[in-house]
């Protein structure tokens, strides 16, 4: 016998003064509706309800019995309104990963138009270029520059991220500026160390460029490597050499002259990046509200390169 079910026909019946009454209410035929409440009398050893074929009067056990059914079926439907509730708004703690520079650039000041449309979401954020696994480092989503290759994860593309060759005009003036791509073989060029977890630790020192007569490869040698974007370009502000970086990173150093961008005619590949969280047809609320103002704000739509 299903309790929950008898004890709301029960309420019906008594409610409506009658079994047909009760059984339009319930959307039951009158046989199932007396059915119910007789398992349940059967149940409790005692009647609820006294019948004749002219009238019915709860009895004295009935009245008690019906007051505390009309209090425990009220709470389960508050217990199942406040599920639904839980169901619809985002809440709870969302741990994500995304690389230093979008992180620093991109994501964290756009952190605070989120936290003001989810007050309920508390973001764990860890800012690393090092390859992450979403379930053994026990984040939801990640951010990650480079094609995936997990088939288990969803990907959801990003506006491209942009690279740019670029230097000071104090080096320009010690070194001069190189005419070519080849010629970067005879200047300081300065790279990023990439973590060991990274799909990049193992590139070869050489640098790719696209320009009118296509694609070149160059290696290249500097006297500075280092493992933190920003710190490498204040290495080229002081005038140490070359390097490339994002162009999220340097954008306002062009445009203010701080720094050059060295040979304009030949760009470096622009790279994809990704939103990537794990396939579940069961998404937390938290999540897709990340993954939706993630896409809103940074997504491939205009194909505009951050």
């Amino acid at each position: 016998m299903d309790l929950l079910k008898a004890m709301t026909v029960f309420v019906r019946v008594v409610e409506s003064g009658s079994l047909t009454a009760a059984a339009l209410a319930c959307d039951l035929s009158p046989t199932m509706v007396g059915n119910h409440l007789q398992a349940l009398e059967a149940r409790l050893g005692t009647r609820l309800i006294h019948r004749t074929t002219r009238k019915q009067q709860i009895s004295a056990f009935g009245r008690a019995y019906y007051d505390r059914c009309v209090e425990i079926l009220g709470l389960v439907n508050d217990a199942e309104s406040l599920a639904l509730d839980h169901l619809a708004t985002p809440r709870g703690r969302l741990r994500i990963t995304a690389p230093v520079i979008f992180s620093n650039e991109c994501l964290i000041p756009a952190i605070a138009d989120y936290c003001r449309r989810y007050p309920e979401v508390r973001l764990d954020v860890v800012a690393t270029d090092a390859l992450t696994d979403l379930i053994e480092d026990g984040f939801e989503a990640a951010i990650r520059i480079g094609t995936p290759g997990n088939h288990d994860l969803v990907a959801r593309p990003l506006q491209p991220y942009r690279l740019v060759l670029c230097a000071s005009r104090a080096y320009f003036d010690s070194n001069g500026v190189p005419a070519t791509p080849e010629e970067l073989r005879f200047h300081q060029c300065l790279t990023y160390a990439y973590p060991l977890r990274s799909e990049m630790h193992a590139a070869q020192p050489e640098w790719t460029l696209s320009g009118p007569n296509g694609s070149v490869s160059v290696p290249i040698d500097g006297r500075l490597k280092i493992d933190n974007a920003d710190a490498l370009r204040r290495a080229v502000l002081a005038g140490m050499g070359i390097a490339m970086l994002p162009a999220i990173l340097v954008d306002t150093d062009l445009k203010t002259n701080r720094l050059l961008e060295v040979l304009p005619s030949h760009r470096p590949p622009v790279r994809s990046i990704n939103l990537l969280y794990l396939r579940d047809r069961q998404m937390s609320p938290k999540l897709r509200s990340f993954i939706d103002f993630v896409v809103e704000r940074f997504g491939n739509i205009s194909n505009s390169p951050v």
